[in-house]
């Protein structure tokens, strides 16, 4: 087997596990970034533990036919990125569309992308960017649940105060 052949295997084998361990995957046509605007997403990126790739198509659709995906083949041409949200399905998407809405930018469009290993639009992938976070919905419902408890306590003491009064 060539070297060259080898090293794509290999390339494909690493998308793969991306796309198995990856609970969102948005695709991102880009053209014309400066290599600013491109350092600055990478680092927005590792900050929110997304990862962020340049890969080349050929290969990805490779990756999605070994794991019987379809539905992004008509994506997959011209220059993408490819955002991985390996922990919190949202990152991803909140990440790309910040990043495009705050700098305003004409060249770097969502094209769509996976939630787990189903295919979906652009529209699903701004639905998602515009939830709140994991650690702001556990926030949420560990607040809901202290004022649940304590209203439990109150109803208790108020009950337990009643039976002392009556038995009093």
């Amino acid at each position: 087997m060539s070297k060259n052949r080898e090293l794509k295997e290999q390339a494909v084998a690493e998308i793969v596990e991306k796309l198995k361990n990856a609970q969102s995957t948005v695709i991102c046509s880009y053209s014309g970034l400066t290599v600013a605007q491109v350092t600055e997403l990478r680092k927005q990126c590792r900050e929110n533990d997304v990862q962020y790739c340049v890969l080349k198509n050929r290969l990805v659709a490779r990756a999605l036919a070994e794991l019987n995906i379809t539905g992004l083949d008509d994506l997959l041409n011209g220059p993408n990125a490819f955002v991985f949200g390996m922990k919190d399905p949202v990152a991803g998407p909140k990440v790309i569309s910040d990043f495009i809405d705050k700098n305003k930018l004409e060249s770097l469009k969502i094209v769509g992308g996976l939630l787990g290993a189903e295919a979906v639009d652009v529209k699903t992938i701004s639905h998602l960017a515009s939830l709140p976070s994991r650690e702001v919905l556990l926030a949420k419902l560990l607040g809901c649940m202290s004022n649940t408890v304590a209203s439990f306590v109150r109803v208790v003491d108020a009950i337990r105060k009643q039976k002392e009064e009556t038995a009093a």
